[in-house]
């Protein structure tokens, strides 16, 4: 018998094992991580959305026929834009593992469309990006507010003490951004875990009450509800949506956990429990509906008021945390993809990448958000102003996928026409249902998004605008390969790096430095940073040498736009290619343009002052690409916009 055959066996079966093992437990701790930061903001809907279906501005009667009609609205909501549309399709629209309105405007970007209807997509898509900032604002305005009012309802003493008690914990939660949320990260999805468990059991233990509310679920109350409300219950609507504000997280922070984590911890934990505690409340309030005001905090005896006031704030500080850190990796997106000037783009932590900071974005969130808070001054009112910014995503998001799973997919059109028509038909409702609300509030998030979207169409632009100029007065490496040829310069011991936009024509700084100087460096390298519409790029791809003549050569740096590409590793993996860098003996030239408005400017004149305001306060290259300062030499030269 070949015993050492089965002892090999045995082996491979135990390392299986093994794997597996590390396999599941690496897909818990994902999962786990994902509760804190993909499910925080649509896990702290039960606070405030059954609320304002009965007690809002809109509210609709407390009878059994809308109770049902609601719970049922908000159960197919969450099944069909949720389950279906992101976590089945939407997620599939990946970049290299990363999502979101942006990225998915760039994959529109690489596909064979007509160049107009590209342009076109892409614009669409960038204004979908803006509208996040001004969910960014309002998510934590709303979600801590709705904790805190807890406090009114343990006793009414504490009525005073509710607004500046959300506006410190607003401001403490800015303040402590610079520093970063990875030593505090950990507790997150713990914390998380603990809500829903927490509000699961409430649910139940009212549901068990009187089950026949779990009727809710077959969709003809839904049907029945909007054929009895008509123009009214598609006004509570914009009510019923914020069961669902949160959703586009789930296709945002696909990145940072992959798809099978969010999709089972959706399935497992986070939609039973978002079912079970609104349908704990619907029965509460056919048993007291004098309790609309709060039926969230009905759900809880006396005694477990404060603690569940307590946990309700620690879940809306993190489902806040979200926002703001999606609002710091939008903006270094857009950063990349040449839409915002250059930001200081701090990496608050050495484990996980996506930990950033960029503090006017930051304080920018912080002052809107705060002044949101004493302006509306109860969550009710601030629910008047949710909702826009996410529909109008959720649209610009439906018409992108068809495009891309026309393009990408290769789908036929009746497939993926079919797919998106459904989609946008349950968007619309919810949209136009928002968009009543204009004058109450919802204008804001569109303002916000308007002058977002308005820099980052300017900056574009502008910089389109300031590349063709250069690019004209930049002679080609050919022309310039014979001048040297013709007339030779004298040449100086050293390495010579000069920053391009253009790696085949010879930039402005070396033509101003040989023109005054009358020399040139024995190794030239024109460097040249070109971002990928993808996330990364691997060392092994990002750097490419091209050697134009003996001691002459184009050093292209691949880099995702996801990345910040800093000039050690550069050099470090240009030296791999066979290029001769030393850091300490090389000179790093850049050009330094002063900007001027012409007489007939190619932009507006406002524009084109906001472009040059941009311009003049944004980082140097030196310091954004880290260069040391004592080796850059600037070359200034003017252009007239």
């Amino acid at each position: 018998m070949d015993f050492s055959q089965g002892s090999s066996n045995s082996s491979s079966k135990q390392e299986d094992a093994s794997q597996k093992k590390e396999s599941t437990k690496g897909l818990a701790m994902l999962s786990l991580a994902a509760l804190g930061v993909v499910f925080g903001d649509i896990g702290t809907s039960p606070l405030y959305a059954i609320r304002e279906c009965f007690h809002g501005d809109y509210a609709i009667p407390v009878s059994q026929e809308n109770i049902l009609g609601i719970l049922s609205l908000m159960f197919w909501s969450l099944v069909m834009i949720v389950t279906v549309k992101y976590l089945t399709f939407v997620l599939r629209a990946d970049n290299k593992g990363e999502g979101g309105v942006l990225v998915l405007a760039s994959l529109v970007k690489k596909t064979s469309f007509k160049k107009t209807r590209g342009i076109s997509l892409v614009a669409i898509g960038v204004f979908g990006a803006c509208l996040l900032y001004g969910d960014g604002m309002i998510t934590p305005s709303i979600s801590v507010l709705s904790a805190i009012e807890g406090l009114k309802i343990v006793t009414p003493v504490f009525s005073p003490f509710v607004i500046p008690v959300t506006v410190g914990i607003l401001a403490g939660l800015f303040l402590i951004q610079k520093r970063g949320t990875a030593s505090v990260g950990g507790l997150f999805g713990p914390i998380i875990f603990i809500w829903f468990i927490v509000i699961s059991a409430l649910g139940v233990s009212q549901i068990i009450k009187d089950p026949m509310i779990l009727r809710a679920i077959f969709p003809w109350h839904a049907i029945n509800f909007l054929i009895i409300n008509k123009g009214h219950g598609l006004i509570v609507l914009g009510a019923v949506f914020l069961a669902v504000t949160g959703a586009e997280a789930l296709y945002a922070d696909m990145g940072h956990f992959g798809k099978k984590p969010i999709r089972l911890t959706w399935l497992a934990l986070v939609f039973p429990a978002l079912i079970l505690n609104y349908m704990g409340q619907g029965s509460l309030l056919l048993m007291h509906p004098e309790l609309s005001y709060h039926p969230f905090y009905g759900l809880v005896p006396d005694w477990g008021l404060i603690p569940l006031v307590i946990l309700a704030t620690m879940a809306t500080i993190i489902a806040s945390q979200a926002v703001i850190t999606g609002a710091f990796s939008l903006t270094q997106q857009a950063i990349q993809f040449g839409y915002f000037p250059r930001l200081k783009v701090s990496h608050t932590s050495a484990k996980q990448i996506g930990q950033i900071y960029i503090a006017p974005v930051n304080w920018l969130l912080a002052v809107c958000t705060i002044a949101l808070v004493l302006g509306f001054r109860s969550s009710s009112q601030l629910a008047a102003a949710y909702g826009v910014a996410v529909t109008a995503t959720m649209l610009i998001t439906d018409t992108i996928f068809y495009v891309v799973a026309r393009q990408r997919w290769h789908w036929s059109k009746l497939l993926a026409g079919s797919l998106a028509g459904i989609f946008i038909l349950i968007d619309i409702p919810f949209f136009m249902a928002n968009i009543t609300k204009l004058f109450h509030g919802a204008w804001f998030p569109l303002f916000i998004a308007g002058i977002v979207f308005t820099i980052m169409l300017t900056w574009k632009e502008g910089r389109r605008i300031l590349g063709n100029q250069i690019l004209n007065m930049s002679p080609t490496i050919s022309t310039f390969q014979k001048t040297m040829a013709e007339n030779p310069p004298q040449k100086v011991p050293g390495t010579a790096v000069y920053l391009t936009g253009n790696p085949y024509r010879v930039p402005q700084a070396m033509i101003q430095n040989l023109t005054h100087n009358k020399i040139i460096h024995s190794e030239i390298i024109l460097l040249h940073f070109q971002t990928e519409d993808v996330p990364r790029v691997s060392n092994f791809e990002k750097v490419e040498v091209e050697k134009i003549m003996n001691g002459f050569h184009i050093v292209t740096v691949r880099h995702g736009f996801m990345e910040t590409p800093k000039i050690d590793t550069v050099i470090s993996l240009a030296r791999e290619k066979g290029v001769d860098m030393n850091m300490e003996s090389t000179s790093f030239f850049l050009g330094r343009e002063k900007l001027l408005m012409s007489d007939h400017p190619k932009m507006s004149k406002w524009r084109t002052n906001l472009f040059l305001f941009l311009s003049k306060n944004s980082r140097d290259a030196s310091t954004y690409f880290g260069i040391p300062p004592d080796q850059v030499i600037e070359v200034g030269h003017q252009f007239e916009l």
